[in-house]
């Protein structure tokens, strides 16, 4: 008969607690503001990845990593140069700036013709480097033409979430606008509601609920859009307060796909929104005002301001 089997867990597993140096874990921390992920999607955590690196990182740290591998490159080149620095017409002997700036001229195939190749190593060395040159930058091209035709949504998102009640149903109200002066095609919108459940098991973990919108696609989004969901019986947030949402570490993911019309390119944009951001009995601040020639025009400084329901309304 075989012995049982028993599974010893080491001192440190009795807590989760990430190491300081670790690359592959992220944060969730829960202030009295904002949700926030702490480590998702910055730049520097793609450096296992050069490809998403270099699409990611900033424009002046990819100007200075190309630089870098463009010095590092023809110098490497210029070292075999210089020791054959005889097989270079008109380089001086012992000279490592001749080697390297030909190197140059060989790299970015200027060559000015004053100093060229003269024996079988120099020339090997040339119709290698002339190669390595031909892909370099091909792929410095191709990267920066990439980040260059990134299309960058500039989506206004509201910095809170307001309930109140809208065809005598409690509704969650956020703001959505364009901030450029185009429009993006086909808008469609989605508002996900993310909090921790534990199963009739006792198995916790953190469940994810698509909340119905009244209308969650807009043809030609150009201003403004108030998206809103019924908080109804079929609803997820039905019965809930404030204080539910705090326990179960509650958000709510916003995540808006378009096609920008001045690219024709997909364009997304996401916000976060923690339990705190959901303002109960409260409404946005009207931002359109109409002139007295009957025209219409959007305030957007008071897209994120609030206020409490008027006593009639609540």
């Amino acid at each position: 008969m075989l012995p049982p089997l028993r599974f010893h867990k080491p001192k440190s597993s009795r807590k989760n607690t990430p190491s300081a140096h670790s690359f592959k874990k992220f944060w969730i921390k829960f202030d009295q503001h904002k949700f926030k992920i702490e480590g998702l999607g910055a730049w520097y955590h793609h450096w296992r990845e050069p490809y998403h690196l270099l699409l990611n990182i900033p424009w002046k740290y990819f100007i200075i990593l190309m630089s870098i591998f463009y010095l590092v490159l023809n110098g490497g080149f210029a070292l075999a140069y210089f020791f054959a620095i005889d097989g270079i017409e008109n380089a001086i002997e012992g000279s490592f700036s001749d080697a390297f700036f030909f190197s140059v001229h060989t790299f970015s195939t200027i060559g000015y013709g004053n100093m060229y190749p003269t024996n079988l190593y120099t020339n090997i060395l040339v119709t290698v480097e002339a190669l390595v040159s031909i892909l370099g930058i091909a792929l410095i091209t191709g990267l920066a033409f990439a980040r260059f035709s990134q299309s960058n949504a500039k989506i206004l998102f509201s910095d809170v979430v307001v309930v109140l009640p809208y065809d005598n149903v409690p509704t969650l109200m956020m703001r959505v606008s364009n901030q450029r002066k185009n429009y993006i095609l086909e808008a469609k919108i989605r508002v996900y509601l993310m909090w921790d459940e534990v199963s009739k098991e006792g198995d916790f973990f953190r469940r994810v609920h698509e909340l119905k919108l009244l209308r969650d696609h807009n043809p030609t989004l150009a201003m403004t859009w108030t998206v809103m969901h019924p908080i109804d019986e079929n609803s997820p947030l039905f019965g809930v307060n404030i204080d539910t949402l705090k326990r179960k570490k509650a958000m709510l993911l916003t995540s808006l796909p378009g096609i920008d019309e001045s690219i024709a390119q997909t364009m997304y944009a996401r916000s976060y929104y923690g339990f705190q951001d959901i303002l109960w009995d409260h409404q946005f601040q009207d931002i359109i005002y109409h002139t007295a020639d009957g025209h219409r025009y959007i305030d957007l400084s008071f897209f994120h301001r609030t206020k409490p329901l008027d006593s009639e309304l609540s």
